[in-house]
């Protein structure tokens, strides 16, 4: 063979071993997403592909429930499950198994805010930062519901209205579990009403944005979407009435905003929040909200003020009235989420007034 075959008969091999290269190198490509496919449930997951170029500086929750407290260093040794990062809920509200326990809270904590929910960031102290939680209406400050929280539940990122236009998965069960990119691992527990935006989607499962810029998945099951660019229908009073009615023999916690305890207000504003409709933090605040309602003009989803002096003085809790006679509340430490007739004389001669928020 002279040297001119020679050549293009190594030439020819020489392409012939770049094509099987790159086929191999294809086929290792397909089995890997395969692979990858399969292992998450081999279902074919859908970017949405919501993401905009706005980028902003904000601080956000980066634990499942964080409890402020109205200044740093008061917490009892008890209550080391609830300021640590990731939190343990469960141990705390366990650890809490006598109504001085949970009554000690009263005037130390301020309230909670959910996992992703943005905060103003007003002061630090050492370990410690004064926020506000941006949403929680109230009159003690215009930028949200202040307080103390370890500044280790807090995460700072730069694009987080990056993903404003995303619909938002509004975690609809009591608590569920959230999980890693491959849908088996736990991250945490979160509590119902923990609000996420949704990025992607498949068979059975969506994909939401973390505050530290994964992407976590949670059961489509649990959750419901909302999608920003549409109004909300405006519910009903049944609809709100037998969303509370799932917390029936939850214990009263102090505070609380959350599934693992709601104090009198904490339960009426997230109730109504879930539902689309927005109260102010506090009873005090709640019972200027709204239309004014009499005695005699109580129906099925308004919620019933009692103030100090008869009825009188400063407002101090909030049920919400559920028809026949009956109302639904979170009454205080040592008791639970109950249904009692409003005509209870502890509470019927403190009564101060009603507001309708459903018309």
């Amino acid at each position: 063979m002279n040297e001119q075959s020679k050549g293009r008969l190594h030439r020819r091999t020489g392409a012939a071993m770049i094509l099987w290269i790159m086929s191999v190198l294809l086929l290792c490509s397909a089995w890997l997403s395969a692979s990858a496919n399969a292992a998450e449930g081999g279902q074919a997951v859908t970017d949405l592909g919501c993401k905009t170029n706005a980028t902003a500086r904000k601080h956000l929750v980066n634990v499942a429930v964080a409890t402020l407290w109205t200044e740093p260093g008061l917490a009892r040794k008890l209550d080391a499950p609830s300021l640590t990062s990731p939190v343990d809920m469960n141990a705390w509200t366990k650890a809490m198994n006598t109504a001085d326990k949970r009554r000690w809270l009263t005037g130390k904590t301020e309230t909670q805010a959910l996992y992703g929910q943005e905060l103003r960031l007003l002061q630090v102290k050492g370990d410690w930062a004064y926020v506000a939680v941006v949403g929680q209406s109230t009159p003690k400050s215009s930028y949200g519901y202040p307080g103390w929280m370890p500044k280790a539940q807090m995460l700072t990122v730069n694009d987080a209205s990056s993903y404003s236009n995303c619909s938002i998965a509004v975690l609809s069960d009591k608590t569920t579990t959230l999980y890693g990119e491959d849908r088996r691992t736990d991250l945490m527990e979160l509590s119902f009403n923990t609000r996420l935006p949704i990025t992607k989607r498949t068979d059975g499962w969506i994909g939401v944005h973390l505050p530290d810029d994964r992407t976590g998945w949670l059961k489509e099951s649990a959750v419901k979407m909302i999608d920003p660019s549409k109004e909300l229908p405006a519910p009903t009073a049944a609809e709100v009435i037998a969303t509370g009615k799932r917390f029936l023999g939850l214990p009263y916690l102090w505070a609380g905003v959350s599934a693992y305890g709601f104090d009198c207000s904490g339960f009426t504003s997230t109730i109504y929040g879930f539902h689309g409709i927005s109260l102010p933090r506090d009873a005090s605040a709640q019972i200027k909200e709204g239309k004014a309602v009499s005695w005699n003009e109580l129906k099925p989803g308004d919620l019933m003020f009692f103030a100090h002096k008869q009825g009188k003085g400063s407002v101090h809790h909030v049920s919400m009235y559920i028809g026949n006679g009956q109302m639904m509340h979170s009454p205080k430490a040592g008791k639970t989420v109950e249904i009692i007739s409003i005509n209870t004389p502890a509470y019927k001669t403190e009564f101060a007034g009603a507001r309708r928020y459903i018309q």
